[in-house]
């Protein structure tokens, strides 16, 4: 059975996290806040895709079941990789504001869901290893 390649998710969690505690250090900082939201966008990006490369390699599910990100996640919750499905079409829906953080309401909307995001990612990357 083929492996999959975590490192890249451990990594982006890794710096989305101290990010976070950057921002916790710097709250006024708009720069850093910026910064956490760039990591919470690619970190999400690689949550998804390695999703989808689980299901194609490790679960052998058929693509053309997953024609959409809320069909990703139902499928990675039946699977047991995340807990709450709803959550995660939530994290996604951050994640499509992020080219708007300009607006600052749609900064901090987007900042204070990366503490929500975090602990649910890290979730799925031990479901993950734990899986294969």
């Amino acid at each position: 059975m083929e492996k999959l390649d975590l490192s890249s998710l451990e990594n982006a969690l890794k710096q989305l996290e101290d990010g976070l505690q950057e921002a916790g250090l710097n709250p006024k900082s708009e720069i850093i806040r910026d910064g956490v939201i760039q990591r919470f966008a690619y970190s999400m990006d690689l949550c998804w895709k390695t999703i989808q490369r689980y299901l194609k390699i490790i679960a052998q599910i058929d693509e053309a079941s997953i024609r959409t990100k809320k069909d990703l996640f139902r499928e990675a919750a039946r699977l047991k990789l995340i807990t709450d499905v709803e959550s995660w079409f939530e994290h996604y829906e951050a994640r499509n504001q992020t080219s708007h953080t300009y607006n600052k309401g749609t900064a901090k909307m987007v900042f204070d869901r990366v503490a929500v995001f975090l602990p649910d990612a890290k979730i799925l990357l031990e479901s993950l290893r734990d899986a294969h």
